[in-house]
């Protein structure tokens, strides 16, 4: 098994920062995993944030957050961050970060998610 733990969320303002920090229990530098963050706004379905490869080489978006979002990682210290920048009270829901192995196609570690709440 692999645990995640997320941490850095809070009660935010429109147009505020904010940066969320991942922490796995295996050791990123003999386990290549890709890493993904997620996100549930209230009474909406999960849905798809941003993805960083292993190398961290590739990035992907999704296009509500390009622009305002990035993704990072240091697989010296087993983390993975969000940072977000630009907020919107849209953007408020519960933050998963994910882990998925080079062998698996989809994300298979899951978080407990961290709450993001952004007013106006």
């Amino acid at each position: 098994q692999v645990q995640l733990v997320e941490s850095g969320g809070g009660l935010v303002q429109a147009g505020d920062s904010l940066r969320l920090s991942c922490t796995a229990s295996r050791s990123f530098s003999t386990d290549t995993y890709g890493m993904g963050w997620f996100r549930q706004a209230p009474g909406k379905e999960r849905e798809f944030v941003g993805a960083i490869t292993w190398s961290g080489e590739t990035k992907q978006y999704a296009d509500s957050v390009k622009g305002r979002f990035t993704i990072s990682r240091d697989n010296a210290k087993n983390t993975a961050f969000l940072q977000m920048g630009s907020l919107k009270p849209e953007d408020t829901g519960v933050y998963f970060c994910a882990c998925r192995p080079p062998t698996f196609a989809t994300y298979v570690y899951w978080g407990q998610g961290a709450q993001v709440t952004v007013s106006s």
